[in-house]
C-alpha cells in the first residue's frame, strides 16, 4: 500500500497518536477478562483472585502503550514495575507482557542504539525477575517464550530503523546528486552559449570584414575596370555562403527537434592555408609558415589555433590599411603549438590601434587559449605593425 495523499496509511502517518490510543484501549479492555482465565500467557494457575486495585494497576499498564511515541522508556519502565508488583502480590499480570512487547518494539525502532540496549535489559530482567518468581516450570517456560519475542521484536525494529535510516540516506544522496547535475547541466549550458557566441562573433566578423573590403573595392573599380568588380563581386557571394554555412553549423546545436542536425567537422590547424588564401583573395598580402610535427591535435585546441589566425588576419585587414603585408607562423612541436601572426601596419591606423583592436573577438581569443593553459601575448611590433602570438602546451592537451 502506497502512502499516497489522502490514503489511510498517510492519514494515520500524520496522526500517530490515534492507532497509538487505539492500540492502548484495545489492551486495556481486553486485560479486565483475560486477568480472570487461567489459560493465558503471564497467568499461571494457583495466583489470587484479581482485586480491585490489581486490576486498575493493569489497566494503568495496558494504558501505557499510548504514549509510546513520546515516552517509550518511560512507559515500559511503568509497566515493568507493574508486573513484578504484582508477582510480588499473587496476581495476574494478564496483557501487560504484549503492552512491554509493543514498548520495546517501538524503542528499538525510534531510538537509538544506546537506549534500545536498556530497553532490551530492561525487559528480559523483568521476564528472568517473573521466571524466577514462578511456581512450575511451565510457568518459567512461558516467561522464556516472551523472552525470546522480545528478543525477536527487538531485533525487528532495529531492522526496521536501520532500513529506514539506509532509504533517507539514499533519497539525501538521489537529492544532493539531482542538485549537482542540474548545477552541472546549468554550467554545461553556460558554456555552451559562451562558445557559440564565440563561434558566431569569430565566423561573422571574418567573412563579413572580408565581404566589406571587396564590397569597397568593386565600388572603386567599377566604372573603370567591370571585370575586377564582377570578381570582387563573385568573392563577396562566395564569402557569403560560407558564411551562412558556418553559421548554420554552428547554430545547429541549437535545434530542439529529434533529427540531429548535420555538420561538417570544425576547422583546424590544416585548414589555416585555406584561410590564407581567403584573405590574400580578399587584398590582404599573407605569408604562410608552417613547421615542425603534423601529429594530430586535440579538436578544441585545433579550432582555437585556427579562430586565433581568423581574428588576427580579420584586425590586420580591417586596420593594417590596403598596402599592409601580414606574416602567419604555425610551429608544432612535442610540447608545444606556436601560433604568430603579425602585419606591417603601413596604412593609415586610428590613434590607439591596440585598444581598437583589442574587442570582443580577441577577448574569445584570450578565452581559448586560457582554456588550454596557452600563453597570449597581443600588441604592436616593435619596427611598427601589430602581433599576436600564442603558445599552447601539447603534454597535457
Amino acid at each position: 500500500m502506497r502512502n499516497t495523499p489522502g490514503s489511510l496509511r498517510a492519514w494515520l502517518h500524520r496522526h500517530p497518536l490515534i492507532p497509538d490510543v487505539v492500540l492502548a484501549v484495545v489492551l486495556a479492555t481486553s486485560a479486565v477478562p483475560c486477568a480472570h482465565s487461567g489459560f493465558l500467557l503471564g497467568a499461571p494457575d494457583g495466583l489470587r483472585e484479581p482485586d480491585a486495585p490489581s486490576l486498575a494497576l493493569v489497566v494503568a499498564g495496558c494504558l501505557a502503550p499510548a504514549l509510546r511515541r513520546h515516552r517509550p522508556f518511560t512507559m515500559l519502565f511503568l509497566v515493568s514495575l507493574i508486573e513484578v508488583t504484582l508477582a510480588s502480590l499473587t496476581q495476574s499480570g494478564s496483557l501487560l507482557w504484549v503492552a512491554a512487547l509493543a514498548l520495546v518494539y517501538t524503542i528499538a525502532a525510534h531510538r537509538g542504539l544506546a537506549l534500545s540496549l536498556c530497553a532490551l535489559a530492561l525487559s528480559l530482567t523483568c521476564r528472568a525477575v517473573l521466571a524466577v518468581a514462578a511456581d512450575g516450570l511451565g510457568d518459567r517456560m512461558d516467561h522464556l517464550l516472551v523472552a525470546v519475542l522480545t528478543t525477536t521484536l527487538w531485533l525487528t525494529g532495529r531492522s526496521v530503523r536501520l532500513r529506514r535510516a539506509y532509504l533517507a540516506e539514499l533519497r539525501d544522496r538521489a537529492e544532493r546528486t539531482e542538485r549537482a547535475r542540474e548545477s552541472d547541466t546549468r554550467a554545461a549550458r553556460a558554456e555552451e552559449r559562451s562558445r557559440i557566441a564565440r563561434e558566431l562573433h569569430d565566423v561573422v566578423a571574418h567573412h563579413v570584414s572580408v565581404m566589406t573590403v571587396q564590397a569597397s573595392a568593386a565600388h572603386r573599380v567599377l566604372a573603370t575596370n567591370p571585370d575586377g568588380a564582377r570578381e570582387a563581386l563573385s568573392a563577396i557571394e562566395e564569402m557569403g555562403r560560407t558564411a551562412m554555412a558556418e553559421m548554420r553549423n554552428i547554430v545547429g546545436v541549437l535545434r530542439t527537434d529529434a533529427a540531429p542536425a548535420e555538420r561538417n567537422p570544425q576547422p583546424g590547424v590544416r585548414e589555416i592555408p585555406t584561410l590564407v588564401g581567403q584573405m590574400r583573395e580578399a587584398g590582404l598580402r599573407t605569408q604562410l609558415r608552417m613547421d615542425g610535427e603534423e601529429g594530430p591535435l586535440p579538436p578544441g585546441l585545433g579550432l582555437a589555433a585556427y579562430r586565433l589566425v581568423q581574428e588576427a588576419l580579420t584586425n590586420s585587414l580591417r586596420h593594417a590599411g590596403p598596402r599592409a603585408r601580414a606574416w602567419v607562423t604555425v610551429r608544432q612541436g612535442p610540447d608545444e603549438l606556436a601560433v604568430q601572426v603579425e602585419d606591417d601596419g603601413h596604412g593609415p591606423k586610428p590613434p590607439h590601434p591596440a585598444e581598437d583592436r583589442t574587442g570582443h573577438g580577441l577577448v574569445g581569443i584570450r578565452e581559448r587559449v586560457a582554456l588550454y593553459g596557452g600563453v597570449l601575448r597581443i600588441g604592436p611590433r616593435p619596427g611598427g605593425g601589430f602581433e599576436v602570438d600564442a603558445r599552447f602546451p601539447l603534454k597535457d592537451a
